[in-house]
């Protein structure tokens, strides 16, 4: 069987769960979760994400590579995930090295914002653009960056960081992401939403305040980037709508009015993007021919 007609498998290993997905053809054929007790040993750990995963190998018609997101600092090269949010046993776990020892076919392994722009990239809305960034507002604040179509990591999977950024007393993540919500306003992005939704004045301010402070996070990323799309994921882009006119407003205080008249912002919306970016890395591999 010719290599690119064989699927692959996108890994997603969320707060949670572990989803994986047999990909073929551009399209998410199967997919299979399974759940993740994050407090277990990490041989348990490991041992559910195989769950998810072997019955894509149980057939003829195996695939041809493996691919996992897993949200931590990453060695790309060796496939090391390091320090694993969700899961605290998981403090150095050689996943390629495992993954390609069970299965007997390619792994690769990035992190979750890396995965999320690949995914559109080659899926999504970013598909018909050579420089894009994907950028997770979420409970953290993360980048992936494709540059002349391919995804750009940097040598220790460090490119896209714009969380760690310092602004103000803090960091954007500080102020960009969920975190903004909880730690200056003692409550969650979902339940603002929620109110936003009625009409409440409070939380409507409370969002336009936030996408002020995500404009300039994106201000960073165009002065370092100049992407022609910014595709946004992540809990905090669903309440787009509620600081969208604010973010905009903030961003036209960017130096390059040329930038910002061919800028495109948009909110991700395709289904099961994780698995589908895992998918991607073992794609964009195999085209390469690495």
């Amino acid at each position: 069987m010719r290599r690119e007609r064989r699927s692959v498998v996108g890994v997603d290993l969320g707060g949670s769960n572990v989803r994986a997905g047999s990909v073929r053809g551009g399209r998410l054929e199967k997919l299979i979760a399974a759940r993740l007790d994050a407090g277990a040993d990490a041989e348990t750990v490991l041992a559910r994400v195989f769950s998810a995963i072997d019955p894509f190998f149980a057939g003829r018609a195996r695939p041809a590579a493996v691919g996992a997101g897993v949200p931590s600092v990453i060695d790309p090269v060796r496939g090391i995930v390091y320090d694993v949010q969700n899961i605290p046993a998981w403090r150095k776990m050689p996943l390629k090295e495992r993954l390609e020892a069970r299965y007997g076919v390619p792994a690769y392994v990035n992190n979750d914002a890396n995965c999320f722009a690949s995914g559109e990239k080659r899926f999504g809305k970013a598909r018909p653009f050579r420089h894009a960034v994907g950028l997770i507002v979420g409970t953290g604040l993360g980048a992936g960056i494709i540059i002349d179509g391919r995804l750009y990591a940097g040598p220790h999977c460090g490119a896209g960081e714009v969380g760690m950024v310092p602004y103000l007393d803090g960091t954007y993540e500080d102020y960009a992401s969920g975190r903004f919500f909880a730690v200056r306003h003692g409550t969650t992005g979902e339940e603002l939403a929620r109110l936003a939704r009625r009409g409440d004045p409070r939380a409507r301010r409370v969002f336009a305040e936030f996408g002020g402070h995500l404009a300039e996070a994106i201000k960073t990323i165009l002065y370092v980037f100049d992407p022609e799309i910014i595709v946004l994921g992540g809990s905090v882009s669903r309440s787009y709508r509620f600081f969208a006119r604010a973010l905009r407003a903030r961003l036209r205080t960017f130096a390059y009015a040329p930038t910002l008249r061919d800028l495109r912002i948009a909110v991700s919306t395709t289904p099961h993007i994780a698995v589908l970016g895992a998918a991607a890395l073992c794609l964009d591999a195999l085209r390469d021919g690495s």
